[in-house]
């Protein structure tokens, strides 16, 4: 007789990933679809989250140089016009503001009024208007570089939508930077993506492929993009940042020119570079599990979930004051310079709801501390990331002196459970036949979790390209900087490759 195997989530990874992923959002009480198409309400532990994101990578940005500001949300059409590569690119994702009020008609009803001279964009990216910006600032070499990132929220008006993954609109952040030459400029495009893939690897516990993207998949009106590509559980990869070098072409655009030290006008050189929530979308599918999030310590929102256990006030009053000496203790540790976050869960629900909440949210530690625990000076801990999710009963001293050795302990386990996940499913494949065999779902009604990491040749053909895509939905995700130069055949048509890419399905 099979085993039964109770799960808080009500749906499995394996019986159907897509609904699993949704239903770990919304048992982790992440975010929720707005009435508003396409956009997502983040509430407040999906938002803590990217609070600490963000407050990570500005630190990051900041220990580069990097300094920020804000720029407008609506952008001239007349801008995007200037650069025909970018607007091609964003065209269909644009939301357009053609109006600047409403009236009254006469059924009563609000309707748009004051139709606009020129109709403005709702920023999809800002290369454009911070581009106008920059053109009035920069006169003379002395003037650069600018280092600049904006924290801000963009519009991309998607079709088909999914919670962090792909909405209308999203929160990110954007770096802009301007330099006197090409050399400067593509250094700057490197510095940042291997900040990324720092970030990635160190703080969000995901291991990362870094390499330059296809002329397909790179960035409209960049001379060249470069990208971290991360696994997820289901062998799809997700593109976790970004960064472009956009040579001279928005400088002649924008007219980003200056005086250089021999008196020459020359046009600038720039690059831009982003991540958004899409990471909290990768969090979850690099971690989780069938109970729900898991999340690294150094991004949880709570590092330590405390239970307290008692049956009158004469217990709550002895376990309490209990808890109190050990957030006294804890008080001035820190896990890479924060402080450690603990939240005393006293809430009149049953107990095993509260345990559930707990594990379903990915806190890295819970605790239930109860009279006996009083009494022999001990705690009762879970980490998430025990997969029977065991009661460990530890003094509470050890407890206190292990802890950030305990904590830094889940980190490193997420990390090196991913690297492992990753590598076990990156397969070298140079025959067509098993290639289209990996990437073709047994079941078309229910694709199973299937695909890897495929380290084929590629003959760098735009054509062969798009064949693949046609035929199985995957692309080249990157063409990785770990890559040795190596002779072979494409892996589509059989001409000749200097190098193997990653090709993978995607989000």
């Amino acid at each position: 007789m099979a085993e039964f195997k109770k799960t808080a989530i009500p749906v499995t990874r394996e019986e159907d990933y897509p609904q699993w992923y949704l239903e770990v959002i919304k048992a982790g009480e992440l975010a929720e679809n707005s009435d508003v198409r396409g956009c997502m309400v983040i509430k407040p532990w999906g938002y803590t989250i990217w609070e600490n994101i963000q407050r990570e990578l500005d630190q990051m940005f900041k220990d580069t140089g990097h300094v920020n500001a804000y720029f407008p949300l609506f952008i001239p059409l007349e801008y995007l016009q200037q650069e025909a590569d970018h607007v091609e690119g964003f065209a269909k994702e644009c939301a357009v503001v053609t109006h600047h009020r409403l009236s009254v008609n006469s059924e009563g009803k609000l309707v748009p009024d004051g139709k606009l001279e020129e109709p403005l964009v709702v920023r999809p990216t800002s290369e454009t208007i911070i581009g106008a910006s920059y053109a009035k600032w920069v006169n003379s070499y002395r003037d650069l570089p600018i280092l600049i990132n904006q924290w801000a929220n963009v519009v991309r008006w998607e079709m088909r939508t999914r919670l962090f993954l792909r909405t209308a609109e999203f929160l990110w952040q954007e770096g802009h930077t301007v330099h006197a030459t090409q050399e400067e400029a593509m250094e700057e495009t490197y510095k940042m993506l291997y900040v990324y893939k720092d970030f990635a690897e160190n703080v969000l516990a995901i291991p990362v492929i870094e390499g330059e993207k296809s002329e397909a998949e790179r960035f409209p009106g960049a001379v060249s993009t470069y990208s971290i590509e991360a696994m997820m559980q289901d062998k799809k990869a997700l593109q976790s940042g970004t960064s472009h070098f956009l040579g001279q072409n928005f400088a002649k655009s924008s007219k980003i020119k200056f005086q250089s030290r021999e008196g020459k006008e020359e046009f600038a050189w720039t690059t831009s570079w982003g991540v958004s929530t899409r990471l909290i979308g990768a969090l979850i599918m690099a971690h989780s599990d069938d109970n729900g999030l898991v999340l690294p310590p150094r991004i949880a929102p709570v590092h330590i979930a405390i239970l307290p256990i008692y049956k009158d006030e004469r217990e709550k009053e002895t376990v309490f004051s209990y808890i109190r000496e050990i957030k006294t203790r804890i008080a001035d540790l820190r896990l890479f310079e924060r402080k450690i976050v603990i939240h005393i869960d006293d809430r009149d629900i049953r107990g095993g709801e509260k345990n559930w909440y707990w594990i379903k949210k990915g806190v890295p530690l819970k605790l239930e501390i109860g009279p006996k625990d009083v009494e022999n000076e001990t705690i009762s801990m879970v980490k998430r990331t025990d997969p029977d999710l065991k009661k460990y009963f530890i003094p509470r001293d050890k407890f206190i002196f292990d802890l950030i050795e305990t904590l830094t302990g889940i980190q490193n386990d997420l990390f090196e459970k991913a690297d492992r996940f990753q590598k076990q499913n990156t397969i070298t494949i140079d025959d067509y036949e098993e290639f289209k065999k990996v990437f073709t779902p047994r079941n078309e009604e229910k694709p199973e979790i299937h695909g890897c990491f495929a380290r084929s040749h590629w003959c760098g053909k735009r054509e062969c390209e798009d064949k693949i895509k046609e035929d199985l939905k995957v692309t080249v995700r990157n063409i990785p900087f770990s890559e040795k130069d190596e002779e072979g055949k494409c892996i589509y048509c059989g001409e000749r490759s200097g190098k193997r890419v990653i090709f993978a399905k995607s989000y």
